[in-house]
């Protein structure tokens, strides 16, 4: 019998031991608690509650984590319970805890059963615990047909019965299916060669040629628009840096006031120069100044 086996019977036999008990004890525990901070009482409520923690545990076997360590959990959702009872309403204390007991349980299993976190909104909490019972129900009720669903289409009705996006039921889906796996694991097993999973991840950065032949591209370009802009007269020069080379762009009407010439005149110059700068960058830094012919 393995350790967590051996310490979820002893939890098991400790729990059943303890008597149940009537709703004036329940009540009368409940309220030395609360009122008088009687912790002989709090153990008590607690301790006549732990089959409760125990049966909830239970249903959360199936995600690959320790019983022991559910039923803890769902032990601490029972003082969480406790510590909020409000013995003035009319509920047992049972059935309140039982909310806390899950609650507790459904965040211990989010945090753990994989690296990735998930289920941060409270649809993808249903999505998590409720996927598989509605896909089996689904699978069930469609085993007599003559077409069985496509994946989509039973993802789409997963989604319209748990009130999520089917993307959103194709994304769980395929992180229930996929376990975690280590980056320094082996890609296959017995393999000599020492390969591992991180060895085959594409990087998303250029190749180390690709980085040289942008780094002397750029220079080359940058040295191809600095010429093409010396072929330019100064009203040109000055109309180009303002429009296209400034961080905020001036108008025409600005420019025009400050060359003391119409707006229309700044487009019209505006125009040319373009059309110089294109012949020069097309034709490449070889080319005479005043080659340009409009």
């Amino acid at each position: 019998m393995s350790e967590d086996a051996r310490r979820s019977s002893q939890m098991a036999r400790k729990a059943m031991a303890t008597p149940l008990l009537e709703r004036d004890q329940e009540y009368e525990l409940a309220r030395r608690w609360s009122e008088e901070r009687d912790e002989t009482a709090l153990h008590a409520l607690i301790h006549a509650h732990m089959r409760l923690a125990l049966s909830i545990a239970r249903r959360f076997r199936n995600y690959g984590l320790a019983m022991s360590d559910l039923v803890q959990e769902g032990h601490i959702g029972l003082m969480e319970a406790a510590a909020r009872f409000e013995t003035t309403r009319e509920v047992r204390f049972s059935t309140y805890a039982t909310w806390w007991i899950r609650a507790a349980i459904q965040d211990y299993v989010l945090r753990n059963w994989s690296i990735v976190r998930g289920g941060t909104s409270s649809g993808q909490k249903a999505l998590f615990f409720n996927l598989r019972r509605v896909r089996a129900r689904l699978e069930l009720a469609n085993g007599s047909a003559k077409l069985a669903p496509t994946r989509e289409e039973l993802h789409r009705s997963i989604a319209t019965k748990l009130g999520v996006s089917a993307k959103e039921v194709a994304r769980m889906d395929a992180r229930l299916n996929i376990p975690d796996l280590s980056l320094n694991a082996p890609v296959a097993a017995g393999e000599e060669d020492g390969a591992e999973r991180m060895d085959q991840l594409v990087a998303s950065d250029p190749l180390p040629d690709e980085e040289a032949s942008r780094e002397i591209d750029g220079e080359r370009r940058r040295r191809w628009l600095i010429g093409a802009l010396r072929g330019l007269n100064e009203r040109e020069f000055r109309i180009i840096k303002a429009r296209r080379l400034a961080d905020e762009s001036e108008t025409l009407e600005v420019l025009g006031a400050r060359l003391g010439i119409s707006k229309e005149r700044v487009r019209q110059i505006e125009s040319r120069a373009i059309e110089k700068l294109r012949f020069a960058l097309t034709n490449g830094p070889d080319v005479p100044r005043g080659a340009f012919t409009a």
